[in-house]
C-alpha cells in the first residue's frame, strides 16, 4: 500500500463583494526557503465539479524548497465550501472577477496563478485582463475553445442545455456516490488506480456532503453552460484572444491521455500564448495535478527556475513538446 497522501489544507471563508469564498491555505515554510523572506504567493483554481482539495499533493510539493511557495486553493463560487454567489452569476468572467477581487483582497501579488480545466480558462481571462495580478500563469488541461467533436465534452454541452441538463442530473444523482466517484476518476485519470484509496473515500464523502446541498446543480450546470458558450465567443472577448495578450510567462500542461481536452490543442496554444512552454506529460489524463503530482511539480519547478531572475538569466522561450 502507498504511503497515505497528506490530509487536505485547513481553510477560512474571505468576504468578497460576490459572497464569502473558501480557501485552503499549506503551512508556510520560511525557514526553509533560504532565508530571503517570505515564498512567493501562488493561487490555484480549481475545474468545473472540482474544489480546492484537487490541489492538495501539488501544494504539499511546491511548498517545499527550493520554491517554498505560498500557496492557498480557493474553492470558486458555489463550489467546494464556497456559498454560491450573491447574484447567483456563474458566468466564466463572474469567476474570474471573484479571483481578481481575491488576489487584490489578499495583498500578495503579482501572484503564480495555476488553474485546472475551467479553472485555467478562468486564470487565462484573469491573466488577459489584469497583467498586474500574474507573476507566471500555468495551465493544466486548460479549457479553451476546441470545437473538434469529442465524446465526453459533449456530453457536457448536453448537460448545459436548459431543462435536459437538470433532469440528468437528477437522474445521475440516484446513482450511488461510489460509482459516480469511479465513474469521475475512470474520466479524468488516465489509470485510475493511481488514486489512492484515502483520496477516494474523501471524494465520495464530500459528494455525499455536496448532494445535501440546495444549490450544487445549479452551480454545475450554470457554470457549463458558461463555458460552452466561451467556446463560440469571437472577438476580442474572445478566450483565445485573452491568450494571446497574456503577458506573464506561460506553461501549459496537457495529458497525452486526456479524455476532457484534446492534447493536440498544446500546437494553438503554443502559438497563442507569447512567452509559452507547452508540454503533453506521457501516461497522464486530465488532472495531471492529482494523477501525477510530482511530475507536475518538477515542470513547474523548471519553469519557475527559467523564469525566476535569481536562479537563471534566461527565459523561457516558446515550445511544443
Amino acid at each position: 500500500m502507498a504511503e497515505d497522501p497528506p490530509p487536505h489544507w485547513p481553510g477560512h471563508l474571505v468576504d468578497t463583494s460576490r459572497g464569502p469564498l473558501f480557501v485552503r491555505r499549506a503551512p508556510e515554510r520560511l525557514g526553509d526557503a533560504g532565508g530571503d523572506g517570505a515564498g512567493e504567493p501562488a493561487v490555484f483554481l480549481h475545474g468545473l465539479g472540482g474544489s480546492s482539495t484537487n490541489w492538495t499533493d501539488l501544494m504539499e510539493l511546491l511548498g517545499r524548497p527550493p520554491h517554498s511557495l505560498e500557496c492557498a486553493a480557493l474553492d470558486l463560487p458555489g463550489f467546494g465550501f464556497s456559498p454560491p454567489p450573491a447574484d447567483h452569476d456563474y458566468r466564466i468572467a463572474a469567476h474570474a472577477a471573484a479571483v481578481i477581487e481575491l488576489i487584490e483582497t489578499e495583498h500578495a501579488w503579482p501572484v503564480h496563478l495555476i488553474g485546472n480545466s475551467m479553472g485555467g480558462t478562468v486564470a487565462t481571462v484573469v491573466a488577459g485582463h489584469r497583467p498586474d495580478l500574474v507573476r507566471t500563469l500555468i495551465l493544466i488541461s486548460p479549457a479553451l475553445p476546441d470545437l473538434r467533436p469529442r465524446l465526453l465534452p459533449l456530453r457536457l454541452a448536453i448537460v448545459a442545455a436548459p431543462g435536459l441538463g437538470r433532469a440528468l442530473m437528477s437522474r445521475y444523482a440516484r446513482v450511488s456516490a461510489d460509482d459516480r466517484v469511479d465513474r469521475t476518476i475512470a474520466e479524468t485519470y488516465a489509470d485510475p488506480a493511481t488514486m489512492h484509496p484515502m483520496r477516494r473515500n474523501q471524494e465520495i464523502d464530500e459528494l455525499l456532503r455536496r448532494d445535501r446541498l440546495g444549490y450544487t446543480d445549479d452551480a454545475l450546470i450554470s457554470s457549463a453552460r458558461s463555458l460552452v458558450t466561451e467556446y463560440f465567443r469571437a472577438g476580442p472577448t474572445a478566450l483565445w484572444h485573452d491568450a494571446r495578450r497574456t503577458r506573464a510567462p506561460v506553461l501549459v500542461l496537457y495529458g497525452r491521455h486526456d479524455k476532457l481536452v484534446n492534447p493536440m490543442m498544446a500546437g494553438k496554444a503554443a502559438r497563442s500564448f507569447r512567452r509559452a512552454r507547452v508540454v503533453v506529460l506521457p501516461k497522464v489524463g486530465h488532472v495531471a495535478m492529482m494523477e501525477r503530482p510530482a511530475m507536475v511539480a518538477a515542470e513547474i519547478g523548471s519553469f519557475l527556475d527559467l523564469n525566476h531572475p535569481d536562479r537563471s538569466g534566461t527565459a523561457a522561450q516558446p515550445s511544443a513538446c
